[in-house]
């Protein structure tokens, strides 16, 4: 492909539409069993629900530089062919392996080698919060998740009944099950307060780029969305824990659960909001 000094990315899509026609569609086509198996669990799997979400987001992310990249200079790089090579791999090995985390962690690898190799760094630089973003619809291995969700059940699990025994309530606590003097309940995953860190990462990091100007804040109102996250749902089993105890645990089963997890994300989206605000106005 015949390149100069003075290519655009426009000037450049448009002459070899044809070529990269082709090559979304191969991709499209190589991934489309990885993406399907993905998107099942987006719909199946609650931790994962956020992952419709997060191509939307990383699309609006692609629009907001859109009229600036179709004017960036294009300077292809060959080390983007290392990358490509790189990603093909781990699609392989997942392949090979029946590695899901892998499989789908390679398109995103293979998406920036792609950048690289055609248009170059600075065209990577700029598209690089869109396909970076991608990351968040990504389940992470089963292995990872549960060696952080059982600490934090462990942990939201402890300082929830501390303050209900702290309010007079009669509880005791062995690992992540709370024995009250009538029924016994179990902090499970969904109350760990993982479900909502990942989505409230993703939501978090989202905000970020569209709220804050420096990157300290930016930092901070991503790492700001774990204690929040925490926090919501130490509140949900405490909430929880006094149902229990006054009405029994079928009160605090079915519909209130449910209905709580609702409620209590819809908490953590508003603080996270709170959070963005207060850092708007820091350092004006």
């Amino acid at each position: 492909m015949d390149v100069n000094a003075n290519t655009t990315v426009s000037d450049y899509l448009g002459t070899y539409k044809t070529l990269f026609s082709c090559i979304l569609l191969l991709t499209a086509v190589l991934y489309a069993p990885v993406v399907s198996l993905m998107v099942k669990q987006w719909y199946e799997d609650p931790n994962y629900s956020h992952g419709f979400l997060v191509p939307v987001i990383s699309g609006y992310f692609l629009y907001q530089v859109l009229e600036d990249l179709k004017k960036t200079m294009i300077a292809p790089k060959n080390a983007g062919l290392v990358v490509i090579v790189m990603g093909l791999l781990m699609l392989m090995a997942g392949y090979v392996g029946t590695e899901y985390f892998a499989m789908r962690l390679s398109l995103i690898v293979l998406l920036a080698g792609m950048v690289l190799y055609f248009f170059g760094s600075g065209v990577l630089q700029k598209t690089a919060l869109p396909i970076g973003f991608l990351f968040f619809m990504v389940p992470l291995p089963a292995i990872v998740y549960n060696s952080f969700a059982f600490p934090l059940k462990l942990f939201v699990a402890k300082y929830s009944v501390l303050f209900l025994q702290s309010i007079g309530i009669v509880v005791m606590r062995e690992g992540n099950i709370i024995m009250f003097p009538n029924t016994v309940l179990e902090v499970a995953d969904a109350c760990s307060g993982m479900r909502s860190i990942m989505s409230l990462l993703a939501l978090g990091v989202g905000s970020a780029f569209i709220s804050q100007n420096a990157i300290w804040k930016r930092w901070a109102l991503v790492l700001s969305a774990v204690p929040i996250a925490i926090f919501t749902n130490a509140l949900r089993v405490i909430a929880t824990g006094i149902l229990a105890q006054y009405w029994g645990a079928k009160a605090a089963e079915g519909f209130f659960h449910e209905f709580a997890g609702f409620v209590i994300f819809g908490l953590a989206m508003v603080l996270l909001a709170c959070v963005a605000a207060v850092l708007r106005r820091v350092g004006r």
